[in-house]
């Protein structure tokens, strides 16, 4: 069946009000099977399993993507096959829509290994006990819960964004399930296109590994990750024109087309027009500003202290040679890292101001949340306060689960508390940057959020590098987990689920 949804004139006239009553006559599907323990099992297992890939997106980008698509389809698969022998009967739409909402929790559940607790033991040479890491991403985990659903009825309710990956799941969701009996075929095909494609990336990726290729006596058949890099092996034999900019080479701009699979699946759920945004900003930065930058010495070579040594070294000898001394043996290396400690900045800033004036151009929806709060006929005119979050859960929460966080970070990290309290405010504001960025791109920038922390605390907190990792931990994690969290409530909102229960 098509999934019933707002024009987008109706999103542009309707008020908050106006479209939470269409939804409830329109969509909402009542008191179905949703919240069932079978559903739970499900998303406790394929989560588990299906939160490795976003350990592996999130360490290779520094942004985290969800598994929903992955999990809806498997789990369709699974009970499908277990009705065939009595046991997956009466398999319900919104069981399946639970089953993604908790395997995408497990998956951003880790989010802290992929940056700040990395980044924490890499500098403090500490492994930080599995019982702690344990307690540390369940508090981020449930601080993000609290944040995410005063924050769901606007971005979603009211402001209805697209949340590519959320709605993909919904889309997909609502296609499996769509089939009757002499349609089973029909919907089986999602899920034979998930084996093989799951099939030519594994097998993509394991042809790129070069160690493994090369140990198995199959290193001819190498994928390079880089498609470029032939062209500048052979350029550098036969002396072939290297394309440069500014006198930069691309390659050394970082700018080279890449064979990776999770970001070619990412930008096919983000849509042409964010994708094509995403690709100006790159343009800009890396083929405008970093080649004028490197040109005025502002980006140095990250190898340059390498290559004085060098010189210190050969030096003596080369004078000693008749031939004059080969300087083109240095060769200047501008990894992306140097690149980024610039470009960072720039758009983390953009980001920021434009989440901001976008959530304040509406300053009803915040208002008006926090006046239900206090008054009863505010709360009596809300068609939706029989199913929604209620309020009142996360302002007695966030303070408590606050509190938790601060003793945690003072004893695993040596945090003074008084500095992990400021960073409890802090999360609202990269909140809302967040949900923005997933919104619209579904990948949810938590590495620059965590760098904005580090640059202030570095200010109010120098030299304590403790702090700046754990407070930046505090503000990034539970701003990313709130913003993923919403994500994954998209598909129940267009399939007409309980948002208490994907709360739960």
């Amino acid at each position: 069946m098509a999934i019933k949804q707002l024009t987008e004139e109706q999103i542009r006239t309707m008020t908050a009000e106006e479209k939470d009553r269409w939804w409830l006559e329109n969509v909402y599907q009542g008191d179905v099977p949703q919240f069932t323990l079978r559903a739970v099992i499900s998303g406790f297992v394929l989560g588990g399993f299906l939160s490795i890939t976003n350990l592996y997106v999130g360490a290779k980008t520094g942004w985290a993507l969800g598994v929903g698509i992955t999990s809806v389809i498997l789990a369709f698969v699974i009970f499908k096959t277990l009705s065939k022998i009595g046991l997956g009967a009466g398999w319900h739409i919104l069981e399946n829509n639970i089953v993604q909402s908790i395997a995408c929790s497990a998956g951003y559940t880790n989010g802290p290994l992929i940056a700040s607790m990395a980044a924490y033991m890499m500098i403090t040479n500490k492994v930080i006990p599995m019982w702690q890491m344990m307690l540390w991403c369940f508090g981020l985990a449930v601080m993000g819960v609290l944040y995410a659903f005063p924050l769901k009825r606007r971005f979603i309710n009211d402001e209805q964004l697209p949340f590519p990956e959320g709605q993909a799941a919904g889309v997909v969701l609502d296609t499996l399930h769509s089939g009757e009996a002499q349609q089973t075929q029909k919907a089986i095909l999602p899920a034979k296109l998930l084996v093989i494609f799951a099939a030519i990336a594994g097998t993509l990726k394991f042809m790129q590994s070069s160690q493994v290729m090369e140990k198995i006596k199959l290193g001819f058949f190498t994928v390079s990750e880089m498609l470029d890099d032939w062209y500048y092996q052979l350029a550098e034999k036969y002396n072939w024109i290297i394309p440069k900019i500014l006198g930069t080479p691309l390659n050394q701009l970082t700018v080279s087309p890449e064979l990776d699979i999770a970001m070619i699946g990412a930008g096919g759920l983000m849509g042409i027009r964010n994708g094509v945004s995403m690709m100006i900003g790159a343009v800009i930065c890396y083929m405008v500003l970093c080649p004028q930058m490197i040109q005025n010495g502002d980006i140095r070579p990250a190898n340059i202290s390498s290559s004085i040594q060098y010189l210190a070294e050969y030096m003596p000898l080369a004078a000693l040679q008749p031939a004059p001394f080969d300087l083109s043996r240095i060769k200047p290396d501008y990894p992306y890292r140097s690149i980024l400690l610039w470009a960072l900045w720039g758009g983390v800033s953009m980001m920021t101001t434009a989440s901001l004036l976008s959530f304040l151009s509406k300053p009803s929806s915040l208002i008006k949340p926090i006046l239900a709060f206090f008054h009863r006929s505010e709360r009596s005119n809300d068609c939706l306060k029989h199913i929604e979050f209620p309020l009142w859960v996360s302002a007695v929460g966030i303070p408590v689960v606050g509190l938790a966080l601060v003793v945690m970070a003072n004893s695993f990290f040596g945090v003074p508390p008084k500095m992990a309290i400021i960073a409890i405010p802090m999360v609202f504001i990269f909140t809302l940057i967040a949900v923005n960025s997933t919104a619209i791109t579904s990948t949810t920038p938590t590495g620059a959020m965590g760098k904005i922390t580090q640059l202030l605390y570095a200010l109010i907190a120098p030299g304590q590098i403790n702090t700046n990792i754990g407070t930046a931990c505090i503000s990034a994690e539970v701003a990313g987990s709130a913003s993923n969290l919403i994500q994954n409530i998209k598909p129940g909102y267009m399939l007409g689920g309980k948002p208490r229960l994907q709360a739960i």
